[in-house]
């Protein structure tokens, strides 16, 4: 595909042109799609219907257009593609799954794959990413959470992680010279831009986020959950969970990083926070670059951004999320979905979306590019995903404690005071078991 629009962001632009430079040695020209290429056809008269989530693209309208173009070229084939708002997207895949009513190729968040392919909802993709030599080159965490039961049902498509976003001016004026990379850095940063300004929020630490907790959980060598022999065991009240529980409370409760008012913020209410310009630093997704750009474009100049730091050093564990391309089991036409998904997932248009929405592709070798970059609003996150991108438990057990916001109502309790941290951990572990229980 040969249309490119400009990108939303300056590292955004980095982004897509890394995700080009992987596709080879001519990023202007699509790669390969197998046995449905421009050169073969083979599939007129048929059409292909797709459903993609709507709102990660701001322009996906005019994208598919040009999607729908190539895929005629490449296969002859029409496109019928079918946007599916993110809310309710779950409950109507299922309905759809009952009645038989699915598509062809489908978008799938990350944390479903492995819930549908246990349903014997997607085809087996194992075959066609070896057979078109894109196994090697799959970002760890994407095709971890595109398999199950040893096979892969999800191609990774896109991807985001979350690292710190800070602003610059207020580390300047604090005296901070480097960004942190291990705990006691990040500990000495708060306590610096709290000495430095008593009105400014050093590091808020958000009650209803799940996503900004792992990272220290994951950075002190615990787990959320562990499995054996296909049973699932929490281990949030793990010695390493505990530890990395109350390190990140205590930044709040001990050191005073935080806000009474964050003990109930998501991601959002923190970001909204920061872009009022008296906020340290927060957990964030490296989207979030593009949405601080439209919201506070004079705040640009000022941020910056590293990874979130384990206790010793080096990035720790960060949930890897964002889509999979996937293939309904019972479609007659898999073959040609595969050709689809491969268009998507490489070459120009893979590098086309994510010059438009900001979000990494799925491709190991255009990350490292990326990673290698010096853009101070791209690498980081690059590097965060390419060295410590995680799942969450792959069983479709944990999207009901998801549902329930175990996570959350524990990190609450921690903040509010009402229970401590071995207790609010207990309390989770047992109300987890009691789904995987459930699911098993």
């Amino acid at each position: 595909m040969r249309r490119s629009i400009p990108a939303l962001t300056a590292g955004a632009l980095v982004l897509a042109l890394a995700a080009c430079g992987s596709g080879g040695d001519n990023a202007d020209e699509p790669t390969d799609a197998g046995s449905g290429t421009e050169e073969s056809g083979g599939f007129e008269g048929q059409t292909l219907t797709v459903w993609i989530m709507e709102g990660t693209n701001p322009d996906a309208g005019g994208y598919f257009e040009g999607v729908a173009e190539e895929f005629t070229a490449r296969t002859g084939a029409e496109l019928d593609v079918q946007f599916q708002p993110w809310d309710g997207a779950h409950d109507k895949f299922v309905t759809s799954i009952a009645g038989g009513t699915g598509p062809d190729v489908a978008e799938v968040g990350t944390t479903w794959t492995a819930e549908f392919a246990e349903l014997g909802v997607l085809a087996d993709l194992t075959a066609s990413i070896e057979g078109a030599g894109l196994d090697g080159d799959l970002v760890e965490g994407l095709a971890e959470a595109g398999t199950y039961d040893g096979a892969l049902y999800g191609m990774p498509w896109y991807a985001g992680v979350r690292s710190i976003i800070y602003n610059r001016d207020l580390f300047e004026a604090a005296g901070i010279a480097e960004t942190p990379t291990n705990w006691e850095e990040l500990t000495a940063a708060v306590e610096a831009l709290k000495a430095s300004d008593p009105d400014v929020i050093p590091f808020p630490i958000p009650g209803d986020s799940q996503y900004s907790a792992y990272p220290f959980i994951w950075g002190a060598g615990g787990e959320i959950a562990t499995e054996a022999d296909g049973t699932w065991t929490a281990a949030l009240d793990s010695p390493e969970a505990i530890e990395g529980l109350e390190y990140y409370t205590g930044l709040a409760l001990e050191h005073g990083s935080s806000t009474a008012a964050a003990d109930t913020w998501n991601e959002a209410d923190a970001l909204t926070a920061f872009e009022q310009g008296n906020v340290g630093m927060i957990v964030a997704g490296n989207w979030t670059v593009g949405r601080i750009a439209q919201d506070a474009p004079d705040l640009m100049e000022s941020i910056g951004a590293f990874p979130i730091p384990s206790r010793d050093g080096g990035p720790a564990g960060s949930f890897l999320g964002g889509s999979h391309l996937g293939v309904w089991a019972d479609s007659d036409q898999q073959e040609l979905g595969w050709e689809f998904i491969e268009l998507m997932s490489t070459g120009q248009a893979a590098a086309d979306w994510s010059e438009q929405t900001g979000y990494f592709p799925g491709q190991a070798s255009a990350l490292a590019e990326i990673a290698a970059d010096e853009d101070p609003l791209v690498a980081p996150f690059a590097q965060q995903m390419l060295e410590a991108g995680r799942s969450v438990p792959l069983t479709p057990a944990f999207g009901q404690i998801q549902g329930a916001k175990t996570v959350e109502a524990m990190v609450q309790n921690i903040l509010t005071g009402r229970m401590g941290v071995e207790e609010a951990a207990a309390e989770a572990v047992t109300a987890m078991n009691e789904t995987f229980s459930a699911g098993s």
